[in-house]
């Protein structure tokens, strides 16, 4: 689904007479990739370029080197930007900025029109975008009188009505309070397993993507740590020197062994956690 190769991008900045006079790496050397229906987590500390290689999945931004593929399109072609982002669809931080009319179902319904298709057609998209959301019932309301859990889901909906193969989520979250994150998660893993959505959160909250299929670490713009959930979790040094906290369950997991407590293997879920603190005290 989506292939980057040595990807390098620069931020630059022009001086009066439009010359290039300084400029900020972003992403050096970045080499992933990642398959069809897989879900995706991308951890990295504020500035370390996860938002930047985010940008580059659907064209919003092209490599300065290296090159991005989607879908087998090359990114930096003129000619595949309306294919790419068919393919990818973002999601972003704030779903206000995604939101483009008065009624929920317009909103939903603005994608698919810009595509062309025919009116029963977009019909049919924005009820099974909505109804995938769980927001079937608030089709006829505005936005506006919706909760901020709510918006984001309008947004997820409005972009499955596209029907793309790939979301990506840039810190789709960090504005909920956590019931409304367990609400978008929840959603987002409904339509990753339902619908084989490719799905790549890109976060700095680590219980996210404890069900992910693979994890990148990124730092200062380079990808310093990948592997499953349980791999990278492991590795708390190399987390923490990353700016990132480990997962409530694996803090409290360390300070049940420096009260002796050993734990048999890596525990990322507060259930298995309890369910291995009841058969270690009844055996």
């Amino acid at each position: 689904m989506i292939k980057t190769e040595g990807l390098t991008f620069d931020y630059t900045e022009t001086d009066e007479s439009g010359q290039v006079s300084s400029g900020t790496r972003a992403l050096s050397d970045i080499s992933i990739n990642v398959h069809e229906g897989e879900f995706i987590g991308i951890l990295g500390a504020n500035g370390s370029g996860k938002s930047t290689l985010a940008r580059h999945i659907n064209a919003l931004l092209r490599p300065s080197g290296g090159t991005v593929w989607v879908g087998g399109y090359d990114t930096s072609a003129e000619d595949t930007i309306g294919e790419i982002r068919k393919l990818a669809g973002m999601i972003f931080q704030n779903p206000e900025n995604q939101i483009v009319s008065a009624v929920v179902e317009e909103d939903v319904a603005f994608g698919p029109e810009n595509l062309g298709l025919t009116s029963e057609e977009i019909r049919r998209r924005v009820q099974n975008s909505l109804a995938s959301v769980g927001m079937l019932e608030e089709a006829k309301r505005s936005p506006d009188k919706l909760s901020g859990g709510q918006k984001q889901r309008i947004a997820i909906a409005g972009v499955l009505a596209m029907e793309p193969g790939c979301i990506v989520l840039d810190e789709s979250t960090a504005m909920l309070d956590p019931a409304g994150r367990d609400e978008i998660l929840k959603t987002i893993k409904s339509l990753n397993c339902s619908r084989n959505v490719t799905v790549i959160m890109i976060t700095h909250h680590m219980k996210e993507v404890t069900d992910a299929d693979r994890l990148f670490v990124m730092k200062k713009g380079s990808v310093i740590l990948q592997g499953t959930p349980e791999e990278v979790f492991s590795r708390g040094e190399i987390l923490r020197d990353a700016g990132l906290e480990l997962p409530r369950t694996l803090q409290l997991a360390g300070e049940l062994k420096k009260a002796g407590i050993v734990l048999p293997r890596t525990i990322l879920r507060p259930e298995e956690l309890a369910e291995e603190l009841v058969n270690q005290l009844c055996h």
